[in-house]
């Protein structure tokens, strides 16, 4: 019995209502032929025949118990016909499933309306009572013997549409919690790829381009300057080698199955060999005010002002080789402040900061809470930024 509900509710709805109404009209049948049908005082006169006509019609409409209001209007007639000649118990059992049904399936109107007609119908079974017979204690025992026919299906039915519903809302809440879920990995996939890409420009642009133009500067002086040429090859080694580094801790973090060593991050510790790579790829750097080694930023600031300064450095040499730059950072106020000006040369204007390099130096800042700007200035070029200590 405990397998048979589960495999019914798997069952096609016609086929429930099916099995329904066969349930039903066989146990209506058995009541028929044992004679205990009658609900009233007095033998039931009324032909067998009538009796189950009237039941197979009544189950017959079972079929359409969730074509609401028709079933029960249609169950009502047979009802109404069934009380004209004798009431009698199947079909009254039978209709408490029409009232059921009709409150489970019907709009919400339709089973407040249920609910309704289940109350005043109690009063009025109770004042029915009261009015036909001449002593009120029979009286209020018919009535309650009617009642159970009456508001339990539609008590019963209101209650599991509320938990219907209940687990409907639970389902959609459920469902938006796993699309904004969904909403926010992807997000969280996004930064990573933004920030993944910003530090892959950050080692292709500045160690990779400052290889490029040392190199081509090597050969250049390879014959006329022996111990500059080496100094030269020796600052490109080393940018080769920081760039693996980066590379190799970058990928180790795409690879989860890899276990390497973590490398720590550039630093403005590191700005001198930051600087003197600038130099050797032929770029006067003059290094102004810097912070103090002993006062320790934030993380995620000395980072940030680290690769500002690489970028900066390195569009310098691109668009101002052979130039003169001044790097200056200072920290007042709470603000650490990380200015590059660099010389401008003719046919090496800027593109309004369109470029990806100065993108990425903004949206570095702004993950810091800082801001950027940079442009002409003074017959020069200027980057400035301004990243805040506090909060970082």
């Amino acid at each position: 019995m405990p397998t048979l509900v589960p495999r019914l509710s798997h069952l096609p709805l016609w086929k429930q209502d099916l099995v329904i109404a066969l349930g039903t009209w066989l146990i209506g049948v058995l009541v028929y032929l044992s004679g205990t049908q009658v609900l009233l005082n007095g033998p039931d006169s009324t032909p067998l025949w009538i009796r189950l006509t009237e039941l197979t019609a009544l189950c017959a409409l079972e079929m359409l118990r969730r074509k609401v209001p028709w079933a029960l209007l249609g169950a009502l007639v047979v009802v109404a016909v069934d009380v004209a000649i004798s009431p009698s118990l199947p079909i009254l059992v039978v209709f408490t499933d029409f009232l059921y049904a009709t409150t489970l399936y019907g709009s919400r109107r339709t089973s407040r309306v249920m609910i309704g007609i289940a109350a005043i119908g109690t009063l009025a079974v109770i004042c029915l009572a009261l009015v036909l017979s001449s002593q009120w204690r029979t009286a209020i025992l018919v009535a309650f013997a009617f009642l159970p026919f009456l508001v339990t299906p539609v008590w019963w039915a209101a209650n599991v549409r509320q938990q219907r519903d209940i687990a409907e809302n639970e389902r959609a809440n459920a469902v938006q919690l796993a699309t904004i879920g969904e909403l926010d990995r992807r997000a969280a996939v996004a930064g990573e790829r933004s920030k993944m890409a910003r530090d892959l420009h950050d080692v292709i642009a500045g160690h990779l381009s400052a290889i490029a133009i040392q190199s081509e500067a090597a050969l250049s002086m390879a014959t006329a300057d022996p111990k500059l040429s080496r100094k030269v090859l020796e600052s490109v080694r080393e940018n080769s080698v920081s760039a693996l580094d980066e590379m190799r801790a970058m990928i180790g973090l795409l690879r989860a199955d890899t276990e390497i060593e973590p490398t720590a991050p550039a630093r403005l510790a590191e700005l001198s060999k930051l600087v003197e790579s600038a130099r050797a790829s032929g770029l006067e750097v003059e290094l102004g005010s810097v912070p103090d080694p002993s006062s320790p930023l934030p993380a995620a600031v000395d980072l940030t002002a680290y690769r500002i300064a690489q970028e900066a450095l390195t569009n310098a040499v691109k668009h101002a080789p052979g130039g003169r730059a001044v790097l200056d950072i200072r920290s007042r106020g709470g603000i650490l402040t990380v200015e590059v000006r660099n010389d401008l040369q003719p046919g090496h204007l800027d593109d309004g900061g369109t470029g990806l390099g100065l993108l990425n130096m903004r949206e570095r800042a702004a993950a810091v809470g800082g801001t950027l700007a940079a442009g002409p200035s003074g017959g020069g070029w200027l980057v400035r930024a301004e990243l805040p200590l506090e909060g970082s």
